[in-house]
């Protein structure tokens, strides 16, 4: 199964996340009555992470918060989080922010699934696309000490007794973490829904439970467990990238005849009701972050591929994912 072809389904450690605490998380809204239209630095913006603190989103959101303001496009922003049911209460807190413009909120690909599989009431099409930010690979990965040293390994277990093998993910279900091994079953021969699948509420927990073997191996985004890998901590068994992975000694599925590719995205986007003129100054000033000299260093570091798209282009892109995942999760049987 080739799921590349329309599907891009493109996270660092806790500690990463809380190092940047400074870009402003809160349980609650806090924020300043608006941005400033005038030019200038953009001021009062909130940035909503629809998941826990060291997530994948989170991580993204506050280091492009830093990346803003270390340019100078941007001042006083305030991440916080509204984590639960995969991001979907976080995506229907922002449907409830209709017409406000100091709001935009991290978001991508587990978002996406979420809304189908939670059945969310709230929906990615009623929100104001701004921009695509990053992909990423997603790590087939086992603790150190696996007896599973191999994919060839892990996937004769696995087909021989697929509950006995479980999977751990930092995704609800319909999200990167959650797909990656499903369509990975897939395409290897194991029923997808005879998968012993473990849901973490975020990369920290899950590389606990990686590091404790409470799972025998686990799908989670490249940021989340390189460092572990250099460490031996943990072996990366594969990646799930068309390409390899620039200072990941892993080789791609494609390579060892799997014939599926899988990057999970990142994106933002605003509540529904956002004015054209507010629309342009956020696309306009995350433009400018994508061409500093602050978020290319950020991308390196963090290993992300830049995917870069805005306004229309983006919109037409989210479309198409929504259609994508829909048929994937009915095509495994994970919706009706």
């Amino acid at each position: 199964m080739r799921f590349s072809t329309q599907l891009k389904v493109s996270s660092a450690i806790l500690a990463a996340g809380l190092a940047l605490s400074a870009c402003g998380v809160s349980a609650d809204e806090g924020g300043s009555g608006g941005t400033s239209a005038a030019a200038g630095p953009v001021k009062g913006l909130r940035i909503l992470v629809p998941n826990s603190p060291g997530s994948g989103y989170d991580t993204t959101a506050r280091l492009a918060a830093k990346a803003m303001q270390d340019a100078g496009l941007a001042s006083t922003i305030e991440v916080f989080n509204s984590a639960g049911a995969g991001g979907t209460v976080g995506l229907q807190r922002l449907v409830n922010e209709q017409g406000k413009d100091d709001i935009l909120m991290q978001m991508g690909l587990g978002v996406v699934g979420a809304v189908y599989t939670n059945k969310s009431k709230a929906t990615l099409n009623e929100t104001v696309p701004i921009a695509r930010l990053i992909e990423e690979s997603e790590a087939i990965v086992v603790p150190a000490g696996s007896p599973y040293q191999t994919l060839d390994q892990l996937v004769a277990a696995w087909k021989a007794n697929p509950g006995k093998v479980p999977v751990g993910g930092a995704s609800n279900p319909g999200g990167p973490d959650h797909l990656t091994p499903m369509l990975l079953a897939k395409a290897v021969g194991v029923t997808p829904k005879d998968v012993n699948y473990v849901a973490y509420d975020g990369g920290g927990e899950l590389l606990t439970g990686i590091l404790g073997k409470k799972v025998a191996f686990a799908a989670t985004g490249i940021g989340e467990v390189a460092e572990q890998a250099k460490s031996g901590d943990v072996k990366i068994l594969a990646v799930t990238s068309a390409k390899p992975v620039e200072g990941v000694d892993a080789p791609t599925l494609k390579s060892m005849g799997i014939d599926m590719e899988f990057t999970n995205w990142r994106g933002i986007v605003a509540p529904p009701g956002l004015s054209a003129d507010k629309t342009k100054q956020y696309i306009d000033l995350l433009t400018k972050m994508h061409a500093s000299e602050q978020w290319k260093k950020t991308l390196a570091d963090q290993g992300w591929t830049d995917a870069f798209q805005t306004g229309d282009e983006f919109k037409s892109f989210l479309t198409a994912q929504n259609e994508e995942v829909a048929g994937v999760l009915k095509d495994l049987g994970l919706t009706s």
